[in-house]
């Protein structure tokens, strides 16, 4: 078998060294990043009321809940790094945990390392001017240009790189450092925000009207609303639930890392359980609170859609720029580590099966798969460098949509199929949860294909031209090892 001949040029194993607490703290890391204080500007214009914001942030948490439950029976039945990879191949074949990992590599997870990496450094800007965007070091503003916050995006990426190639405990601290300063200090703004509402005023006319449904333009000089119901009002949703559901992507993170996950059968179900759980309260909390301090076409209109910096505004006066500006750094820089820590480890065990650069497949003596780290490191530093992760990210959301309905869909065949491997957890609440969940990720896809019809359409472009790779790779790989 391809594994076994792979597996002897190993160095070091996997150290099954994280804790319950720890898989709870990498979802939690991975899934907070810079969005939940940025997307609800968009939000808002989208639907343009204060009901129909918070129900937006509640249907997103419900879907990533219903997965991340669904997806604890796949974890106890293959406990072995590469997760959701491992789930598709395990359920459908090599050919479709190909294309996962493809679109994996070429655009989901490294993609998403490099806008995380550039916003750290956009907001690093607000504290030192030279490192931000606004500092061009090369090119046209308005034309292709290297920016220094993309600089400091790489150097960030590659810093978080070689920390993690140090040993899983290297990356796990950093993780549980960023992610409970993270967590303090939402909280924090959470309640100042909640306790500078002295003017009920801005509240009373976010619920005047709470299902009022409209379309807020995007130009703030030329104010419009459009009431928006029926099949106006669906497609709006379909809009809106593009950014909640980003901000909530990565969940499935501590998926990948379960070979080194302590009694990964239990506790890889739990962290997916209490990380989306907590996260999905957190976002709504913070929707509610920037409706007690600002209102909805404010929200809509925040500059540079950065909401939480202009209710930071409100709540702290002059200082509260510099506040969110700190706490985004803070947020960005452990949500990369625990992308950057978990993403390598998918590549790894693709390299095992023969459908990855042959040494991906090989563990250092620290335990951790350092060359695949670099080769993420180096594509995700490209993205940076070119500029087109924020555009490649929109063409993908469609995609990771399609292949999370598919891992979910492989609950049901496996049953069928396989129903002899042992199954320490059932997926909560089978078949109707998951079932449920195909059907509301289902929905917002046929939503996102009526209404954004070219970022679906270059988003399925990106996966099927893994295609020919595979096939190039796996005719590859049987030549090697005949």
């Amino acid at each position: 078998m391809t594994e076994q001949s792979t597996g002897s040029d190993h160095q070091g194993h996997f150290h099954r060294s994280l804790s319950l607490l720890d898989g709870a703290l990498m979802v939690i890391g991975s899934m907070i990043g810079s969005g939940i204080f940025i997307v609800s500007a968009e939000i808002s214009r989208y639907v343009g009321s204060g009901g129909w914001l918070i129900l937006v942030w509640l249907i997103s948490g419900f879907v990533t809940l219903t997965a991340a439950l669904s997806y604890g029976e796949l974890s106890g039945m293959f406990p072995q790094a590469g997760g959701q990879y491992v789930y598709l191949r395990e359920a459908f074949g090599k050919f479709f945990g190909f294309l996962y990992g493809w679109s994996f590599f070429a655009v989901i997870q490294t993609g998403t390392i490099a806008a995380v990496g550039v916003a750290f450094g956009k907001f690093a800007g607000y504290l030192i001017p030279q490192l931000g965007d606004g500092n061009i070091l090369f090119g046209a503003e308005k034309g292709f240009h290297i920016s220094a916050a993309q600089i400091v995006g790489i150097v960030t990426v590659i810093f978080l790189t070689w920390l993690n190639t140090r040993g899983v405990k290297s990356g796990k601290w950093v993780q549980f450092i960023f992610t409970s300063a993270k967590l303090v200090a939402i909280a924090g703004l959470i309640v100042f925000g909640f306790s500078k509402m002295s003017d009920p005023s801005t509240w009373n006319f976010n619920w005047a009207h709470p299902w009022q449904a409209t379309s807020i333009s995007a130009d703030v000089n030329v104010i419009t609303h459009e009431s928006l119901s029926g099949m106006a009002l669906l497609l709006a949703l379909c809009g809106a639930m593009v950014g909640a559901l980003f901000s909530s992507d990565a969940w499935n993170s501590v998926t990948f890392i379960a070979g080194e996950i302590r009694k990964p059968e239990r506790n890889i179900g739990l962290s997916l359980f209490i990380g989306t759980l907590v996260v999905t309260v957190l976002y709504v909390t913070m929707n509610f609170m920037y409706l007690s301090v600002m209102t909805v076409p404010e929200i809509a209109h925040a500059p540079s859609d950065r909401v939480a910096t202009a209710a930071a505004l409100k709540i702290f006066g002059d200082s509260g720029a510099r506040i969110i500006a700190v706490l985004i750094m803070v947020s960005t820089f452990g949500c990369n580590n625990g992308l950057i820590l978990s993403g390598a480890r998918v590549y790894y065990t693709m390299a095992l099966d023969g459908l990855f650069v042959r040494k991906a497949g090989i563990l250092n003596t620290c335990g951790v798969p350092a060359n695949a780290l670099w080769m993420q490191c180096a594509w995700a530093s490209a993205l940076c460098i070119s500029g087109q992760y924020g555009n490649l990210l929109q063409y993908i959301v469609f995609t990771v949509l399609i292949f999370y309905i598919l891992t979910i869909w492989g609950i049901f065949k496996l049953r069928r199929d396989r129903p002899d491997i042992p199954r320490p957890y059932k997926a909560f609440g089978y078949p109707v949860i998951p079932f449920l969940y195909i059907l509301m990720a289902a929905a917002i896809c046929l939503g996102l294909i009526y209404s954004q019809p070219l970022y679906s359409g270059l988003g399925l472009a990106i996966v099927l031209t893994g295609i020919p790779v595979f096939y190039f790779t796996k005719n590859k790989s049987e030549l090697t090892h005949e």
